[in-house]
């Protein structure tokens, strides 16, 4: 026991005045009384500190673990809402097919390798001018960015292609590339494209100048200024962008597939409404929603993955 310990054990427990009669066996038995009564007391402390600790430590993971449960749970619970209310409009009159029947007609269309083959060939058309758009806009809108003399030379373009909808370019691109898979494929990349570049130029003109002058100062150059300060800053534009584009290529598939096609979910749809078959046009509608759903939550991932450093509410 230190000094300090042996001071406050005094305190706490006063030795009793010699008296003529007391022995130092008495004497001895208080002194060891006093230090056990100390270092139990002590130990008591202790544990309750690293009780407290353990709790302290314990409260984040749950509550953590908590919030992570909670969307999935809201989710599941919207989408029950979600069929449920469909179902009622259907039992209630309105010219909808009830669940069950669209289940039946995806089975249907699922045994005979239909649905794979048409949401392959939408997939494979999406990704295609998904990827050339997004590969396309994001120099671009770097370039847009960072140099003045090319924002003013492409971004009149880029506006005026803006106001005109994808779905209008479709006759031009059927005259000038014929009825094969490139008039389709680009109308989606075109798509794609106007939605990123836009969001990629936002993100270059928004990084903060004091950062930027702050690398010039330490003696960074362009290059590295550009690779280490407007990239990093940009990443979050850029990966929203490229959620926007990706909407927007789904949502030209149906009317890019109505150029000649021969398989796909749009073009299923479209020929399922010459036979006023409802249960097919749900069936495609719900998968071409999943696709897209699936597709968003990977570039979601990766956003999550590229911004750590980006704080989050």
């Amino acid at each position: 026991m230190s000094v300090l310990d042996k001071r406050s054990a005094d305190q706490r427990h006063p030795r009793p005045e010699k008296g003529p009669g007391s022995s130092p066996e008495a004497e001895a038995g208080d002194t060891t009384a006093g230090d056990t009564t100390a270092g139990d007391a002590a130990a008591g402390d202790t544990t309750a500190g690293d009780a407290a600790a353990g709790a302290a430590k314990s409260a984040p993971g749950h509550s953590r673990s908590g919030r992570r449960g909670l969307p999935l749970v809201l989710n599941a619970v919207s989408v029950a809402l979600g069929i449920a209310l469909w179902w009622a409009l259907a039992s209630a009159g309105f010219k909808l097919p009830t669940p069950p029947e669209v289940v039946d007609r995806a089975a249907t269309l699922i045994s005979d390798g239909t649905l794979a083959d048409d949401a392959l060939a939408s997939l494979t058309r999406v990704v295609i001018g998904f990827a050339l758009g997004t590969a396309v806009a994001v120099p671009v809108g770097f370039l847009m960015g960072w140099y003045g003399i090319l924002r003013g030379l492409i971004e009149p373009w880029i506006q005026f292609f803006r106001t005109i909808p994808p779905l209008a370019i479709i006759p031009l691109a059927v005259v000038a590339m014929g009825i094969d898979e490139t008039p389709k494929i680009f109308v989606i990349f075109l798509a794609a494209f106007l939605a990123c570049v836009i969001s990629t130029f936002q993100g270059v003109v928004n990084v903060d100048r004091t950062l930027i002058n702050a690398a010039r100062v330490l003696g960074a150059g362009d290059a590295t200024i550009f690779a280490r300060v407007v990239v990093p800053a940009s990443t979050p534009f850029i990966l929203v962008g490229m959620r926007v584009g990706l909407g927007s290529a789904w949502a030209t598939l149906v009317a890019a597939e109505l150029i000649a096609a021969q398989e796909g979910l749009g073009y299923r749809m479209q020929n399922a409404q010459l036979y006023y078959d409802l249960p097919t046009i749900f069936v495609g509608l719900i998968s071409i929603g999943i696709l897209g759903l699936l597709m968003d939550r990977v570039l979601l991932l990766a956003e999550r993955r590229l911004t750590r450093w980006q704080e989050r509410r």
